[in-house]
């Protein structure tokens, strides 16, 4: 199942659009800015700088009049990643240290708090097995979030600093 988003210039969906059923590495050349969108299916992850770079807002279905205001972001949208849908269980192993050293934990559900559930206070670095997820720099899903597809991440230093937290899993429901 493919996602479909419709992005919009101006607030209110107002203004020139572009319709995006997959990935858009640079928005710039369709439009000059990008104030609301509206997500008609499927799950989104929007960078507010080209090529996937920047802070990462995550988007399910919905209208987005104002995203802006409402994500509390300086920058408009400039490129965005479809996530693909995921069917199945849920796994991945969380490592204190870098290089996957330290203590280890399994998850297969959403974690709101390493710290309260693992007495864990850093995690360096992960191997997602199944499923798509999101991690978080806060307890309780907050602050700025990272999207964790199925893959092996050795070391977290190079992600602009961030000390994840909490882990969500992106549900099929989403879509």
């Amino acid at each position: 199942m493919h996602g479909k988003v419709i992005f919009y210039e101006d607030r209110n969906f107002q203004g020139r659009s572009y319709e995006c059923m997959s990935d858009c590495a640079d928005m710039s050349s369709y439009l000059s800015r990008c104030h609301s969108c509206r997500i008609e299916s499927g799950c989104f992850m929007m960078y507010d700088r080209p090529n996937y770079m920047g802070n990462q807002y995550f988007f399910r279905r919905g209208e987005y009049a104002d995203y802006m205001s409402m994500f509390g972001m300086n920058e408009c949208i400039r490129s965005c990643r479809s996530i693909p849908m995921h069917r199945g269980s849920y796994r991945m192993r969380i490592y204190e240290r870098e290089n996957f050293m330290g203590q280890m934990y399994e998850l297969t559900d959403d974690c709101d708090n390493i710290m309260d559930r693992y007495r864990m206070s850093h995690c360096q670095s992960c191997h997602v097995m199944d499923g798509h997820w999101l991690m978080y720099e806060q307890p309780h899903y907050r602050g700025r979030m990272w999207y964790f597809r199925p893959g092996e991440y050795k070391s977290f230093s190079n992600m602009g600093g961030m000390r994840f937290m909490s882990m969500r899993r992106i549900m099929d429901s989403w879509y």
